[in-house]
């Protein structure tokens, strides 16, 4: 999978990088004249809103970031009504503790609302709050000049801090890049919100403000969780068949479908397992979802997927897609010994043979049951595939899908690790090794 990628960006701009670039244009720009009553008024809307949102799509994570972050600006608002030097003694502490809080929300597992998941966030916030506390009135003794501006300079926050700030976002980058899970994200893009309103401290109308953001984008990570929850396979990453289907409404002449199944799946479940069924399903996703050509891949379920090439045709895609059979026949994976049944008892478990002819798309399940049982067995699987065309009028594309099914079944029938057309019984078969 390509680190950066069109659709990388788009998670990650979208949508709380556009939404902190939008708030902070309109600020700088001066196009935004909320009074300070106006923007608490959204600051504690966004707050509920995402806490209630957190809670019922059982958030902890969610919720724990929103609890930082309504701590945070609330002391800061709290110790900072009089002495400057309080003030900025509650800056520095809080721009440490927040983007560390967010690093270890960003490795917790997500367990719901819990008393075994939040108890311990709890107190530990908690006492996070009464050592701040006890900073803070140990700096009303300390004698710091009046502040000059309407905001806190950055260049009163400590290089370890920033470094610190830099560090957090670095992390919630990579850890977002490797999971392209959307509270990564939001974690990384709240993170930004809260060092803006650390430099406007001193300004508690743009404090505010930008806090109010930070509350935003968490809560529409929830919302964006949910649809990546509704519109991808979570097993392998892939669209679902909802996405499909609202794909297949999107279409325009020319277009052509394709059905790609896994040969001999369900045997290769029955003998090694379902955990071993599922990294051979997450192997073979990797593969469709570099389809080259200009093809979407989707799960449609089970072990059958499916690729969509808009504005192409089948002359078009054939090419494209004996390249991703090949690449899959050639990839090869190694089962773990936990993750595999054992063979059942019959003539082929005490020769090796039987029912599992030469030619089969799963290789080595013929090998001697010793060899079966050794940890590690190198496999590859094999896929089969049919493609079809729209017409050159306006067609139906659910009638497209069924001759891609019904090409599918011939290629299937006719040995599998092949490639079929819709036109196949009109101008000859697509083979193994390319098109008669």
């Amino acid at each position: 999978m390509r680190i950066w990628s069109r659709s990388t960006l788009k998670s990650l701009l979208v949508p709380g990088g556009v939404l902190l670039f939008g708030v902070a244009g309109l600020v700088y720009a001066g196009w935004l004249t909320l009074t300070a009553p106006a923007v608490s008024f959204l600051y504690y809307c966004a707050v509920a809103g995402g806490m209630l949102l957190a809670w019922r799509f059982h958030s902890s994570r969610t919720f724990l970031a929103l609890a930082v972050l309504f701590l945070a600006g609330q002391s800061i608002a709290l110790f900072g009504g009089g002495q400057p030097s309080v003030l900025i003694q509650a800056v520095r502490a809080f721009a440490v503790l927040v983007p560390l809080n967010f690093v270890l929300i960003a490795l917790m597992r997500e367990r719901g609302f819990t008393a075994e998941s939040l108890n311990p966030a709890g107190l530990v916030l908690f006492v996070e709050f009464i050592v701040v506390a006890g900073l803070c009135r140990g700096a009303e003794r300390t004698a710091v000049p009046p502040a000059r501006a309407n905001h806190l300079p950055p260049s009163l926050l400590p290089d370890y801090a920033i470094l610190i700030f830099v560090a957090a976002a670095l992390f919630l980058l990579v850890k977002f890049l490797l999971t392209r899970r959307p509270a990564e994200v939001a974690l990384l893009w709240t993170l930004s919100t809260f060092y803006l309103s650390l430099h406007h401290s001193g300004n508690e109308r743009l404090a505010t403000l930008f806090g109010a953001t930070g509350a935003a984008i968490l809560a529409t990570s929830i919302i964006e969780n949910s649809y990546l929850m509704a519109y991808h396979d979570e097993l392998t990453g892939l669209p679902s068949r909802r996405a499909f289907n609202d794909a297949m409404l999107r279409l325009q002449v020319p277009y052509s479908i394709a059905v790609l199944d896994i040969d001999h799946f369900k045997r290769f479940n029955d003998t090694y397992g379902h955990d071993t069924g599922d990294e051979v399903l997450r192997l073979v996703a990797s593969k469709i979802a570099g389809v080259t050509g200009g093809g979407q891949a989707y799960r449609c379920g089970g072990e059958e997927f499916t690729i969509l090439f808009p504005q192409k045709t089948t002359p078009e895609v054939v090419g494209h897609l004996q390249t991703l059979r090949l690449r899959i026949e050639a990839a090869e994976f190694r089962t773990r010994g936990g993750d595999r049944r054992q063979v059942p008892r019959g003539p082929e478990r005490r020769n090796g043979r039987g029912r599992y002819r030469k030619g089969d798309a799963i290789r080595g399940l013929a090998r001697q049951q010793s060899e079966r049982e050794t940890t590690g067995t190198a496999l590859s699987v094999t896929v089969s595939i049919g493609v079809a065309t729209s017409p050159k009028e306006e067609g139906d594309p659910q009638a497209v899908l069924e001759a891609a099914d019904k090409a599918l079944y011939r290629a299937k029938a006719n040995g599998r690790n092949r490639l079929e057309t819709a036109a196949a019984a009109r101008r000859g078969r697509v083979k193994a090794a390319g098109i008669a």
